[in-house]
């Protein structure tokens, strides 16, 4: 297993060396559907093709099937080729996360399939790691763990991406959590979510409901309730994944340019709440007041999309 789950490879990409096209052979890719034939002719007429990615005992293509596909196309007789040396486990997650940094992307039936095959082999991974590894939210890892899988025997915890093992029953890690604000009440976050073994987040929300007067290790009940009982103030929350598959299938989407390019942006532009709020603590003090402004930005551009979409599907007036 790679010591590092959040950088698994380590992989000296400057060193290439030019193979023959025969010698390789198309590896195990993540993409359901296989290469793009669009994206491969682009690709053709590409002067310099980066070097693709091959496991080096197999000649297997990890990562660069289509800049394979279009050396083909124009008759090239060599390539250009970076080696991995690994066994197989690794070469996958090597070409999930190389495609999903770069070139087309994965869509989401690409990466909830990546993410099934590496919670088969890697079941001791937490949520957030294997969504760092399969471009996705942890909520949606959760659901598939859930939906593909019993839960394993005796399994007390998970690896996390930072490759530390936290417990499954987080109801422990907030009452050592809450154990250590009673000895240090003025300890930092920080300091206290390396005691208790959680995040600097759960160690926030631990902290703000001791001063509450309130338990903190958050009950079925409570987490229930909350869920069940949103503010008046907010509309229904549709989820992209809902959407998306139909959207993608729709031909006035599918085989247009500009809509394919719109799936693509949208997918590059939401943002999952569980996923800002593991990284929101990595804003400095003194930067928060601008980030917070740049977020309320992006919210008001959002909304005027809202808006004019909106606007553009009410009936028009007599």
């Amino acid at each position: 297993m790679w010591s590092n789950v959040e950088s698994p490879v380590a992989l000296n990409k400057t060193v290439s060396v030019s193979v023959p096209i025969s010698s390789l052979i198309p590896g195990d890719s993540p993409r359901l559907a296989g290469e793009n034939s669009e994206h491969v002719q682009l690709l053709a007429a590409t002067q310099d093709l980066p070097p693709i990615l091959v496991h080096q005992g197999t000649m297997r293509v990890i990562d660069g099937m289509h800049r394979l596909r279009a050396a083909q196309l124009r008759g090239d007789e060599t390539i250009s080729v970076t080696f991995f040396e690994g066994d197989d486990k690794e070469a996958f997650l090597l070409s999930v996360d190389s495609n999903i940094k770069h070139g087309l992307p994965l869509s989401l039936a690409d990466r909830e399939a990546a993410a099934f095959r590496i919670l088969a082999e890697y079941r001791q991974w937490s949520d957030r790691a294997v969504a760092a590894a399969a471009g996705l939210s942890p909520t949606t890892v959760s659901a598939i763990r859930q939906r593909s899988f019993a839960p394993a025997e005796r399994e007390t915890g998970r690896v996390g991406r930072d490759g530390r093992v936290r417990p499954v029953d987080a109801s422990a890690g907030r009452r050592r959590a809450s154990e250590v604000i009673a000895m240090n009440p003025d300890a930092p976050l920080r300091a206290i979510a390396r005691e208790a073994g959680v995040s600097v987040g759960t160690a926030r929300d631990v902290r703000e409901r001791l001063r509450a007067g309130q338990d903190p290790v958050l009950t079925s009940r409570h987490v229930c309730a909350k869920e069940r009982e949103p503010s008046q103030n907010t509309r229904q929350s549709i989820d992209w994944r809902s959407v998306r598959g139909d959207l993608s299938r729709d031909p006035a989407v599918r085989y247009a340019e500009n809509g394919r390019a719109f799936v693509r942006w949208v997918d590059g532009h939401l943002i999952d709440p569980v996923e800002w709020g593991a990284l929101i603590d990595a804003v400095p003090p003194h930067w928060q007041g601008s980030v917070a402004e740049l977020a309320r930005s992006c919210a008001g551009a959002w909304l005027e999309l809202a808006r004019e979409l909106e606007q553009r599907a009410s009936p028009a007036r007599p």
